[in-house]
């Protein structure tokens, strides 16, 4: 979370892990409804007079909650529905609309679908439930004339979740949104809402009921914050271009294991760079994977000089699977590392880099990913990870702090850490401790690196997409996984993450502990 705020694209993330843990989103709107109203109880007698203003998404969804809580406390509530009956797509406001038009008696609902329809209500609260935390730039007709007709109300002015008209990160208004007495918004405040408060007036944040797991567990939310969307005229190379370093004479596979969950991950090109006889393997495995042959049998400082016009082209680096620990390769993953920090190159670091990072142990001056399981966490750190779940996420974020990086340890529940937040993963089984998964989990993280995510939102959806690839293979044969069976499985978790609920569900009751 922001520290001054959540934005508008955290709180759907958080929404979305809510249904993926059984909350769904038709509960989190009957609460954040009954709130609103409880609040205006709280203020106003019986007797008193509201208007609702209702939009067609889930905003509107929220008012139509409040104005039908509000009619069973014995208030006098009209409904204005702002647009059309038609555009009411999303299902769980439907259910909430269907339910109010059935309340003729208690409610009276009028439907505004034009401007000319909307006027100056005459009653002592006035409810904005227009437009929520996802509208952006300037309120268009009717919603605009709706705005004039709540500010030109001499009602008390009530605002669900954010003032209508305001960006929810930004605070911006355009001069057009509500000009609240009062602004309830939901589980956390919303970044804009602290930049623009003649707007928001009283600010009360109230809970939902949303489960602290929505935010300690990556789910399927953290994957939608780091999945990008292709436009038409979308190019080679706009959704990055990683270079994977590694690999020597025995452990040829690693690297390609990377290059090519990259590639299922979404990356637009992947390259590998190892010693010339492995790089040769590497490209035996799949014609995607562009190869890049190294003089000699292990990776040197000779080498740097070999890669510096590959550096200019990508746009990440994965370095250490298979790559071998001779004195030479640990002084070129330094410079590596260095080339990487002038050039603001992401980079991830793991297996045998993560030995070799550990000798040196410095600030990282560039957006970097640490992903050692517990043995090479203790190369990195000097000392053992707690055994203690609990103990263990403070070890974890004192490394991310120490090192300024984010630090994803692997384990049977998976800790990543910032240095400043943190989050637990609990997708995957024990089928995986099969070799080469850690590089498949590599290529995912990398290939979100690669395309300019934040490294803690990378981390966080790589380990999710990883480990669900990991139960989708589980529920079809069992403990009898390999890497590879992983990679194929990685479009499934990436089309539709949420589809990981009915696997996980099949594995615990088949006997595998998915939930971990």
């Amino acid at each position: 979370m922001n520290k001054e705020g959540i934005t508008a694209e955290e709180m759907r993330a958080i929404e979305l892990n809510c249904e993926y843990l059984g909350v769904s989103t038709l509960q989190l709107m009957e609460s954040a409804g009954r709130t609103v109203a409880l609040e205006i109880a709280s203020r106003f007698d019986p007797s008193s007079r509201v208007v609702v203003y209702c939009g067609t998404g889930k905003n509107g969804g929220d008012g139509m909650v409040t104005a039908r809580h509000l009619a069973s406390l014995g208030y006098k509530v009209s409904l204005v529905l702002v647009g059309k009956e038609c555009d009411i797509r999303d299902e769980v406001v439907v259910v909430n609309w269907r339910a109010v038009k059935e309340m003729r008696t208690s409610i009276h609902l009028r439907i505004a679908h034009d401007s000319s329809l909307i006027q100056v209500e005459d009653s002592a609260v006035v409810v904005d439930a227009l437009l929520g935390i996802g509208a952006k730039g300037e309120p268009r007709p009717p919603i605009l004339q709706a705005i004039e007709a709540i500010n030109g109300s001499k009602g008390f002015k009530i605002a669900v979740d954010i003032p209508t008209g305001m960006d929810a990160d930004s605070g911006e208004t355009y001069g057009r949104g509500v000009k609240a007495d009062l602004t309830v918004t939901f589980h956390k405040e919303k970044v804009g809402l602290s930049r623009a408060k003649k707007y928001v007036g009283e600010l009360k944040v109230a809970a939902i009921g949303i489960p602290p797991e929505a935010e300690l567990l990556a789910g399927p939310g953290d994957v939608s914050l780091v999945t990008k969307k292709r436009a038409p005229e979308s190019h080679k190379g706009d959704f990055g271009r990683l270079l994977v370093v590694g690999g020597n004479e025995t452990y040829t596979g690693a690297p390609s294991y990377v290059a090519l969950a990259a590639l299922r991950t979404g990356v637009d090109l992947a390259y590998v760079a190892a010693p010339e006889r492995t790089a040769t393997v590497a490209s035996s495995y799949s014609p995607n994977i562009i190869a890049i042959k190294l003089k000699g049998s292990h990776l040197s400082p000779s080498n740097l000089d070999e890669l510096e016009p590959w550096l200019s082209r990508v746009t990440g680096i994965v370095v250490g699977p298979g790559l071998g620990t001779h004195p030479e390769t640990i002084s070129a993953v330094e410079g590596l590392l260095e080339r990487a920090e002038s050039l603001k190159l992401p980079i991830l670091l793991d297996a045998d880099a993560l030995k070799a990072f550990g000798k040196s142990r410095r600030k990282i001056s560039t957006s970097a990913v640490l992903t050692p399981h517990m043995g090479e966490f203790k190369a990195v750190s000097g000392k053992d990870p707690s055994s203690e779940l609990e103990a263990r996420t403070t070890d974890v974020r004192d490394l991310a702090h120490e090192l300024d990086c984010t630090v994803l340890l692997k384990s049977h529940i998976d800790v990543i850490s910032n240095g400043h937040r943190w989050k637990m993963n609990a997708t995957g089984n024990p089928g995986m401790t099969v070799g080469g998964t850690g590089d498949v989990l590599s290529g995912v993280v990398g290939a979100f690196l690669s395309q300019d995510c934040d490294p803690f939102q990378a981390s966080c959806a790589g380990a999710f997409v990883n480990g669900a690839a990991g139960d989708f293979v589980y529920s079809e044969k069992g403990y009898h996984i390999v890497a590879t069976d992983l990679i194929e499985k990685i479009p499934a978790v990436m089309n539709d993450p949420m589809s990981h609920r009915a696997v996980k569900a099949l594995n615990m009751i088949q006997g595998g502990n998915a939930l971990r």
